[in-house]
């Protein structure tokens, strides 16, 4: 029998704490506007709707080729885990200079070859954090960490935190690994479970492309700010993958339902000093009249 340990070590715990503050508050447009002084938001609401149905149709056909790449050729061999990230970061770089240097139009051809290469920095922190990128599961894994990234100011948090994600996606998950092992991704036409995740992953990183795809309408220096953008944007990604694995090392090593118990806690300290913070200040300011 295998022995699980029932309280988090020091480190363990600063990991957690760490990927909730990253997987709880995950808005690209927010992290974007921060860095660049410009707020996204603003941008987003002057895209006319036709625009959004255009670029979904982009970002499903993107996830559709990342699930190929994921099933067909993530190899999972060890290497230097940082390494090859700030590779794929740096690839990632260039191809956000592309298309910057371009102009918006240019996102379509940009889109899937950044999309890929964030996949294969997401599998490669997987490795890190010792999972087997050959498993089935590892690899739709890797495929959740793009619905992760992307939350819009309308979402319930309650609904739609870390673990409330993980568990709309869950059917999805098994029954497109269902088919997948049974028959492979030769008959996707016919495939109303593989539809389904990748419209239920698209939908969510949709959101966040949006907003990549209104910063690199702000007025910035051509091909450099579509390089800085991309930066962003991938560092994003990588910190949701980070998180991600974490956790699900985190679970094997203990159990996932002291995981998740010890993230709602965390959660409910952050909810209840978040609510403290006005009451303290107020009374502060009560005291020096």
């Amino acid at each position: 029998m295998t022995y699980m340990p029932q309280a988090l070590s020091t480190a363990d715990r600063a990991d957690l704490v760490k990927s909730y503050h990253h997987l709880e508050h995950p808005s690209f447009a927010a992290r974007l506007s921060s860095v660049i002084g410009t707020p996204i938001e603003l941008t987003l609401k002057l895209l006319p709707r036709s625009w959004y149905r255009y670029l979904h149709r982009y970002v499903e056909a993107a996830i559709e080729g990342c699930l190929d790449v994921a099933m067909t050729s993530l190899e999972n061999k060890p290497a230097n885990a940082a390494a090859s990230i700030g590779t794929h970061k740096a690839a990632g770089i260039l191809t956000g200079a592309i298309g910057g240097f371009f102009g918006g139009p240019a996102l379509v051809l940009e889109l899937p070859a950044t999309t890929t290469i964030m996949l294969r920095t997401i599998a490669d922190i997987a490795r890190s954090q010792g999972e087997d990128v050959a498993s089935l599961e590892t690899r739709l894994a890797c495929m959740e960490v793009f619905a992760l990234g992307g939350r819009s100011r309308e979402d319930d948090a309650a609904d739609t935190g870390y673990y409330g994600i993980r568990l709309a996606l869950e059917a999805s998950i098994a029954n497109a690994s269902r088919f997948i092992a049974g028959q492979g991704l030769n008959h996707r036409g016919g495939a109303p479970a593989l539809v389904k995740l990748i419209s239920t992953i698209s939908q969510r990183f949709g959101v966040v492309m949006s907003e990549k795809a209104a910063a690199e309408l702000v007025p910035v220096i051509g091909a450099i700010g579509g390089a800085f953008i991309n930066t962003v944007f991938i560092q994003h990604f990588q910190d949701m993958a980070w998180s991600h694995f974490t956790i699900r090392r985190l679970e094997r090593k203990y159990t996932p339902l002291l995981i998740q118990s010890e993230y709602e806690k965390i959660g409910k300290r952050q909810r209840r000093s978040a609510a403290a913070t006005p009451k303290t200040l107020l009374q502060w300011q009560t005291s020096t009249i």
